[in-house]
C-alpha cells in the first residue's frame, strides 16, 4: 500500500489544521489497516500522535489528547487527523502509516508499521 500525506503548513498558534492520508495500491482493503500518525523534529525519534483500528476505535498521545481527532472515509481510502488549539511544541513532519496485523497494545510503537507516507510538514509560530 502507498500512503500520501497531504495538508501541512504555517498557522499560528491557536489555530487548526487538517491533515490528510490517502492510501492506495492494487486491491487495497482501506478497511482492514489499522492507521497511525507519527511526527518527528530533527535530533528526536519520532513520536507517536493518534492512531485509528479497523472498527475506529481511536488511540492518542497525551501531548494531543482532547485537542486532535483522528477519523477515517473508507469510502476514499483515506484516513484524517483535525488538529484543534494547535502549539508551538506541534511543529514536526507529520507521518502517516498503516498496518493489517496491528493489536491495541501495538497502535503507540512506530516500529509496527509496515507502511508510510512521505510525511507533511506542521509549521506553528507566530
Amino acid at each position: 500500500v502507498q500512503l500520501q500525506a497531504s495538508g501541512g503548513g504555517l498557522v499560528q498558534p491557536g489555530g487548526s489544521l487538517r491533515l490528510s492520508c490517502a492510501a492506495s495500491g492494487p486491491g487495497l482493503t482501506f478497511r482492514s489497516y489499522v492507521m497511525g500518525w507519527f511526527r518527528q523534529v530533527p535530533g528526536k525519534d519520532r513520536e507517536f500522535v493518534a492512531a485509528i483500528g479497523r472498527t475506529s476505535n481511536t488511540l492518542y498521545s497525551g501531548s494531543v489528547r482532547g485537542r486532535f481527532t483522528v477519523s477515517r472515509d473508507n469510502g476514499k481510502n483515506t484516513m484524517y487527523l483535525q488538529m484543534n488549539s494547535l502549539k508551538p511544541e506541534d511543529t514536526a513532519v507529520y507521518y502517516c502509516a498503516a498496518d493489517r496485523q496491528l493489536i491495541l497494545s501495538e497502535y503507540s510503537n512506530s516500529n509496527s508499521y509496515d507502511h508510510w507516507g512521505q510525511g507533511t510538514q506542521v509549521t506553528v509560530s507566530s
